[in-house]
């Protein structure tokens, strides 16, 4: 008997030194407090993707007492009273611990709080844990009041359906606040906390045994908890209440996922990761606008109905007043094709680039009325052209026009030569290019390799860098970053404001006279007749080597837009074609697992190809801004340009032109009866072919201002010499 007290007395004596060296955990676990990220389209309302874990936190007050003692009844009857501890559970686990069974139930509510919300008490099944987590739910109990133990409970336990948290299953179960719930609701959801992922799994069947068990058993449990309040619940409600479907949405589907990436990418710059989006409970605001996302998409697949996977398109669409990209077109769906085209695919801009070559001239104080040369560079030779010097693809009827008219019939040798007659040459350009936002490597790397090309287009640009770059002249020479997210909110307070870096690129006059030069290729230039009627609208087009790449970027005061199509074939190393899945070249034969072929050994890869007769700026891709713009703009107010401000001297590359002399009147002609031939008076007939009047007859003042198909270009096109290629090949402009 003695030797039993000893016993007794040195196990209690262990206890109270382990009880008395357990100290009181103060660190969260890791992911405790979790919560996912909303994103929301640019009317901060509107849902566009929820990321990462779903946690609603609530607090005590919140939760309607019927919900609280669901919870308790099922889970801890005793709570409201006990020590933390329930003696004859924690036997029985104990128990159940020591002869190797599994770890039963029976840990109270204040327990199970201190093994899912602290760190360093662990989850792990072993004596020492259990009696570990014993000590701390004492303590717990003894320093935090009951109502901050449920509430830390509630806020962390897992419900199913991917729910974290009361606030997030009342919303996950019931399309519910948390403050809506029943007493029925709330059951079922106690119920739930024994098995989330059975039951889950078991109701995605259709079999709902499992949970309805559970709702009978918590019902009693109440009714027995209270009588007076829930005596009644078992007999009047029998069966669960009813869910909301469960709908797993996965949103990198479809055009989302292409939005849902450009935010995170953009975040990342600003030093927030994905990994902290999809916990750090953040409110994210982008520029996205749901309705023209689906202006752009319908614009694109219209015009693009008949072609095959092999053809590619990218549209960019942003607000030139604040830089946000406010729709795009990349892809029809990310979860098949993770490559967007509107902010990836970089392609040689070809004629669309100018337009940044014409800023730099005015801004170095040479006007519009300048005369520069048609049908030859000057110099003849210039740094960095092809074998043949830069010429344009069909000869000019005279070799000096203004510049307004080389930029309506995009005449590369003017273009070429004004870039060389600049203060600084190509650099003025490079300059204006790089601050209007486009990549400066990719703009210095072209510069090195093509010298003089890189005015009339030879580097790569991609759609949402050339609608952000044209902005400027949509806005007085100002040029605002594009970006994706308009602002981040943690909670109520204003996280991160959003990113609007401007600078003054030219100035409100050059952007002026420029957009005075644009507006002629929607009118008589190269797009003749297709702008937006009377509403005032510019723009640039553009073609590569073979029609490889096309191009048109136009521009209102309230939108820049830019579209741009290439042409891809897969091929296998032995240079068989193969056709494209969902727009991709395929790694593995089929698309089909593959132990060959892969990421490590493609089984295609992509060669670029021209696009096919017909296919230049003023096609296809007017077509798609023409669209597009007509659309976005419906109910819109007309915004007009500010009128022409005629800066500048004017800086004759070529002699002016002389003018015509009038052409003398030739005497009457004399008809022959017998064959109607038109005669002169010597009997000398021309068989009566009159002929057409002649491109010189053509003459500049017969562009107009008013949109609409005026007198054709005197050429037309323009062409450089060199290699064929995608990125930095030379450069064919065949804008007609």
């Amino acid at each position: 008997m003695a030797g039993l007290v000893v016993v007794a007395a040195g196990l209690f004596g262990m206890i109270a030194v382990g009880y008395a060296n357990t100290s009181i955990p103060t660190g969260e676990k890791d992911g405790v407090a979790d919560r996912g990220s909303v994103i929301y389209y640019a009317d901060g309302r509107t849902v566009l993707a929820r990321l990462g874990v779903k946690r609603t936190p609530v607090t005590y007050d919140q939760i309607p007492r019927a919900v609280q003692d669901a919870v308790i009844a099922a889970e801890n009857s005793g709570f409201r009273e006990d020590a933390g501890i329930d003696f004859s559970g924690m036997v029985r686990s104990l128990w159940s611990t020591v002869s190797g069974q599994q770890v039963q139930g029976a840990s109270t509510i204040t327990q199970q709080m201190a093994r899912n919300y602290y760190d360093g008490v662990g989850t792990e099944r072993s004596i020492q844990r259990k009696i570990k987590e014993i000590f701390v739910a004492v303590k717990l109990n003894k320093t935090l009041p009951k109502e901050e133990i449920l509430e830390k409970y509630l806020n962390t336990i897992y419900f199913g359906r991917g729910a974290y948290g009361i606030g997030a299953a009342a919303q996950a179960f019931f399309g519910k606040r948390i403050g809506q719930l029943t007493p029925e609701q709330g059951a079922y959801l106690a119920g739930r906390i024994q098995n989330p992922d059975a039951f889950d799994r078991a109701e995605i069947k259709g079999d709902t045994g499992a949970t309805e068990f559970r709702y009978r058993y918590v019902t009693g449990q109440m009714a027995k908890l209270d009588p007076v309040k829930y005596g009644d619940l078992p007999a009047a409600s029998p069966t669960s209440p009813k869910r909301i479907p469960y709908r797993t949405k996965d949103y990198y589907q479809g055009a989302n996922g292409y939005m849902v990436v450009q935010v995170l990418e953009e975040l990342k710059t600003r030093d927030i990761q994905p990994d902290e989006v999809r916990r750090g409970g953040y409110r994210i605001i982008s520029t996205f606008d749901r309705k023209l996302m689906e202006v752009a998409r319908q614009a694109v697949k219209t015009t693009m109905a008949t072609q095959s996977n092999q053809f590619h398109a990218g549209l960019a669409a942003v607000n030139p007043r604040n830089g946000r990209v406010v729709a795009f077109y990349g892809g029809d769906d990310y979860e098949k094709n993770q490559w967007n085209t509107a902010f990836d695919s970089a392609k040689q801009a070809a004629s669309a680039f100018k337009p940044y070559v014409l800023a730099a001239w005015l801004k170095a104080g040479y006007s519009l009325d300048s005369h520069v040369p048609g049908n030859q560079t000057v110099p003849r030779v210039l740094p960095g052209q092809a074998p043949g010097g830069i010429r344009n693809e069909h000869p000019q009827a005279k070799n000096a026009m203004d510049v307004t008219y080389a930029t309506a019939h995009s005449i590369n040798t003017a273009y070429a030569s004004m870039a060389y007659a600049l203060p600084n040459q190509i650099e003025d350009v490079r300059e204006i290019a790089e601050r209007a936002g486009l990549d400066g490597d990719r703009m210095e790397d072209d510069v090195k390799e093509h010298g003089y090309q890189f005015s009339i287009g030879s580097a790569p640009v991609t759609p949402v860098e050339q609608a952000a770059g044209y902005s400027m002249f949509a806005n007085q020479g100002r040029h605002t970053d594009y970006h994706v997210v308009q602002a981040v909110y943690k909670g109520k307070e204003l996280y991160l404001p959003e990113q609007r870096a401007s600078r003054q690129v030219i100035s409100a006059e050059v952007a002026a006279d420029a957009t005075s030069a644009m507006r002629q290729v929607l009118t008589s230039g190269t797009a003749g007749g297709k702008g937006l009627g009377n509403r005032p609208s510019a723009g640039k087009t553009g073609t590569n080597n073979d029609n490889k790449e096309a191009w048109f970027v136009g521009y209102t005061p309230q939108l820049s837009v830019a579209v741009g199509m290439y042409r891809e074939e897969c091929r296998t190393r032995s240079g068989k074609l193969v056709e494209p899945r969902h727009s991709s070249c395929p790694l593995t034969p089929g698309g089909r697992p593959s132990k060959k072929y892969g990421d490590h050994r493609p089984y295609t890869t992509a060669r670029e190809v021209p696009l096919g007769p017909g296919w230049e700026g003023a096609g296809p891709p007017t077509t798609v801004w023409r669209a597009f713009m007509l659309a976005a703009h419906e109910g819109k107010p007309i915004e007009h340009f500010a009128p022409k401000a005629g800066i500048g001297q004017q800086e004759d590359l070529v002699p002016k032109p002389a003018p015509t002399p009038p052409t003398p009147t030739p005497p009457p002609a004399e008809l022959d009866a017998n064959d109607g031939d038109t005669c002169d008076p010597s009997g000398v007939c021309d068989g009566g072919d009159l002929g057409d009047p002649t491109e010189d007859d053509v003459s500049e003042e017969s562009r107009t201002d008013a949109d609409g198909p005026t007198a054709p270009p005197p050429g037309g096109g323009s062409h450089l010499p060199g290699p064929a290629g995608s990125g930095h090949g030379a450069t064919e402009i065949t804008d007609s």
